[in-house]
């Protein structure tokens, strides 16, 4: 931990910051898996929205 003192001799301590990288695209295979995810919420809300308005 990264600790600094200042005139009056109070400690200041800085948290470890984590290492950066750079994010990759998704592949093939992972944007046809948020398509499905995407797909099955949609049906999910659809069906949900369908049956509170068929219960009222």
């Amino acid at each position: 931990m990264y600790t600094t003192v200042n005139e009056a001799g109070i400690l200041n301590n800085y948290a470890n910051e984590p290492q950066m990288y750079y994010a990759n695209y998704p592949t093939q295979e992972e944007q046809r898996q948020y398509a499905v995810q995407g797909a099955f919420a949609t049906l999910l809300v659809t069906t949900l929205i369908l049956v509170a308005l068929g219960v009222s």
